[in-house]
């Protein structure tokens, strides 16, 4: 099955749309062979600012409606906890809005932007897709990571290259409860360090504490980053330490 073929047997769709490469390439498809589409950002305190401002830029390249909805996943103690299937219960409750706002705009079906590349087995959250009906066009149609970016790029998408993103709470170790407060320090920290030259890195939190991990060819950078770090790590973290084990995938 093609794209093109999905959209044919499903002609009015909403897509859950993140601002990656992904659900960028699934919208750009759907605009193009759906009779009706449109996209669904889903604010929570997971997601830094830039991701909503690529989903925004996107959108309007595409000339899609983007809606915005609001969720306060921290308010939800299966969430906050931070348990080993947070993200299922994350994921359920995100999905439970989205498809009711976009049933309520008209749109019978949600798709996201899994690929054939996702390992579904260890992404609870993938289960919580299924149980409300959510479809994958892109992991339906064996549509590997590469294949995506490939096919963004033939597309003109301008995040075609842009490095997969996880969300900020998964930054914080299971078991450790995720607050507003720690998750905004991480994302205060990643932006300063993304405007300093870094790119696909983490600033996983711990404690007090962060620990930087970066792909190998970034290594001398963070080391001279963290040797005379930005103001916003020092008011921020009483330590950052540079992990010895390089990030080797961009896609992780």
């Amino acid at each position: 099955m093609t794209l093109s073929e999905f959209f044919s047997a499903h002609p009015a769709a909403a897509v859950a749309f993140s601002g990656g490469v992904d659900s960028a390439l699934l919208l750009s498809e759907a605009r193009r062979c759906a009779r009706r589409a449109a996209a669904y950002f889903v604010r929570t305190p997971f997601q830094p600012a830039f991701e909503l401002a690529d989903a925004r830029a996107t959108a309007r390249l595409l000339e899609v409606e983007l809606t915005v909805l609001e969720v306060d996943v921290l308010s939800l103690p299966e969430v906050a906890a931070n348990p080993a299937d947070r993200c299922y219960h994350c994921k359920r409750a995100l999905f439970t809005r989205l498809t009711a706002a976009a049933a309520a705009d008209g749109f019978p079906l949600v798709l996201d932007g899994s690929n054939a590349s996702d390992d579904a087995s260890d992404r609870p959250g993938m289960r919580a897709l299924a149980e409300l009906g959510v479809r994958s066009p892109l992991r339906e149609c064996g549509l590997t990571k590469s294949q995506v970016r490939a096919m963004a790029r033939q597309a003109g998408l301008p995040v075609w290259d842009k490095p997969s993103y996880a969300c900020l709470a998964t930054r914080v170790p299971a078991g450790t409860p995720l607050t507003a407060a720690g998750l905004a320090r991480v994302e205060r920290g990643e932006s300063a360090l993304m405007a300093l030259g870094l790119s696909d890195f983490r600033l996983r939190l711990r404690g007090n504490e962060a620990l930087l991990q970066v792909r190998p060819e970034q290594t001398e950078l963070a080391r001279a980053l963290l040797a005379r770090p930005p103001e916003t790590l020092v008011r921020d973290f009483a330590a950052v330490a540079l992990d010895p084990v390089p990030r080797e995938s961009r896609e992780s």
